[in-house]
């Protein structure tokens, strides 16, 4: 029962955070200007990498464990949306994430502004796969054992 109940935490403590990123801290260094908000977004995003990576591994993978060890499909799944945030993070979203990194870009241009709120909206896609995937855990935790 531990697999289970650590992908499930891991994938909420994902989803809880990437909906936190999308609902309250985008908007909010949007609204404080461009110019910082691309400021503020480059030491976040480095953080948030980090802490978002290793949930969407360890969730998974528990997940993809928690399906192994009980035969219940649900844990397959959700371990598959969970850990499909990575591709989508690496071939999807890193385009973006490398232009607004660049320090050829002017942070307090139109492209600066459309880069990052298409940063917001691709960022909602992992917030999507990773809430459903916290769901999925939790409905599998109902009939676990």
């Amino acid at each position: 029962m531990i697999p289970e109940i650590l992908a499930t935490l891991a994938s909420g403590i994902f989803a809880g955070a990437a909906i936190y990123i999308n609902l309250v801290e985008q908007p909010a260094r949007i609204s404080c200007g461009i110019a910082s908000a691309v400021t503020e977004w480059r030491p976040s995003y480095k953080r948030g990498a980090t802490m978002q990576a290793s949930l969407a591994l360890l969730g998974s993978a528990l997940g993809f464990v928690s399906w192994w060890s009980s035969g219940d499909p649900a844990w397959i799944i959700g371990g598959a949306l969970l850990f499909a945030v990575v591709p989508v993070t690496l071939i999807v979203i890193l385009p973006t994430n490398k232009k607004l990194q660049s320090e050829k870009l002017d942070v307090a241009s139109t492209e600066a502004e459309r880069l990052l709120r298409l940063w917001g909206k691709l960022h909602a896609v992992r917030s999507a796969l990773s809430l459903i995937a916290f769901l999925i855990f939790l409905f599998a935790m109902r009939h676990a054992r």
